[in-house]
């Protein structure tokens, strides 16, 4: 029988073209920010929680307060995750949005992001107190977005609480990722959740990945690979090969829509890398873990590829940004939840991103003819 541990939780001239690129990007970008204001994407609200983990799953925790209880599963020997409600950040629910976890070698233990409040990062720290004595080593961060990263303060030793300070490490574009946004995460939290943090008090890695590092917890070792641009540009997973299971982080959503901050090709062809890989079960950002990867993973790709394919279409009929945004729908039978949230913010980041791609050629049609090569790029 799995052991049960409760975990109590508080909660001029012409512009050169680049030059032009660079502008027009970032007037999509403010376009996008506009867009979500006026559509409703900003505001908060609930949805459905996930099923909370795979088919083996015991929990490890459960809820002993009247204010909230961190709860973990072990999904498999020594992994532990505790699964995020699939909802907006938001004070309703806590913060508590993102799949949090942690791994325990013979020596120590790695945490793999720590939730979207410092109260979260308190009750997942003693989530590891319960399930372990051993001390963590690293604590680590799979992108800059505040639902994973804003308990990490709770991983600082107290003076004079007898612990070391375990190492941060993240992507090598982490840091600039976090920085760029500091102010924006220190103020939402002050404006919605009542929490008071300056942005110095938010903690970088001082390990960073470049490509790929491992990880030693004794006995057991994390493989962390450092990915280009695709949900964000400071994507970062992480694969224990004892257990077979990789935490795919944000680059693969379950049940949760997709939501792009990066590139949407980039993601599409970190998508397929990641199928490559040999895991047995597969932890995402959001949603429940699954031990049939490819599924998941099908499903999210088939989002991925129709919205390329919509907003490449657009592009090529002369439409604007909003037009764009308002022509292009999910796809037919396709059901996520938080689409009204992210879809549409989805259209204008693709937009901004593929509007200065090398002009992508309509489909021929099955029976029409093939045309002579011209040497022109496909």
């Amino acid at each position: 029988m799995p052991q049960r541990h409760a975990v109590r939780c508080s909660r001029g001239g012409a512009l050169p073209r680049r030059a032009l690129k660079l502008r027009r990007v970032r007037q999509h970008r403010l376009a996008a920010f506009g867009l979500a204001c006026m559509t409703g994407l900003l505001p908060l609200a609930a949805a459905p929680r996930p099923a909370a983990a795979a088919e083996d799953a015991s929990p490890i925790a459960t809820a002993t307060t009247a204010t909230a209880a961190l709860a973990v599963s072990e999904v498999r020997p020594g992994v532990f995750v505790h699964f995020g409600a699939l909802e907006d950040w938001a004070p309703a629910n806590h913060g508590d949005v993102a799949n949090l976890a942690f791994v325990v070698g013979s020596r120590c233990v790695a945490v793999i992001d720590t939730g979207g409040t410092p109260a979260l990062g308190q009750a997942l720290r003693a989530a590891v107190a319960h399930a372990t004595p051993l001390p963590v080593c690293y604590v680590i961060n799979t992108h800059a977005h505040p639902d994973h990263v804003l308990g990490n303060t709770a991983f600082r030793p107290l003076p004079g609480d007898g612990t070391d300070a375990p190492q941060f490490v993240a992507s090598a574009r982490f840091a600039p990722a976090l920085a760029a946004r500091a102010g924006a995460y220190v103020n939402a939290l002050a404006r919605d959740f009542g929490v008071q943090l300056a942005a110095a008090d938010l903690v970088y890695p001082d390990r960073v990945v470049e490509r790929s590092a491992e990880l030693d917890l004794g006995g057991r070792v994390l493989t962390l690979r450092a990915w280009p641009t695709a949900h964000t540009d400071n994507d970062l997973t992480v694969y224990d090969a004892r257990s077979g299971t990789l935490f795919a982080s944000d680059l693969l959503f379950v049940q949760h829509m997709p939501a792009l901050d990066g590139s949407l090709r980039g993601w599409l062809a970190a998508t397929a890398k990641l199928r490559r890989m040999p895991a047995t079960l597969v932890v995402p950002g959001h949603g429940p873990a699954s031990g049939d990867g490819h599924a998941a993973m099908d499903a999210q790709t088939a989002y991925l590829d129709a919205l390329l394919r919509a907003v490449r279409s657009a592009l090529r009929e002369g439409l604007t940004l909003p037009q764009a945004v308002a022509r292009i729908g999910v796809p037919a039978g396709q059901t996520w939840l938080l689409a009204d949230r992210f879809h549409k913010r989805n259209v204008t980041t693709a937009y901004a991103e593929l509007e200065w791609e090398d002009p992508v050629p309509p489909a021929q049609p099955a029976t029409t003819a093939a045309p002579a090569a011209t040497g022109a790029r496909p």
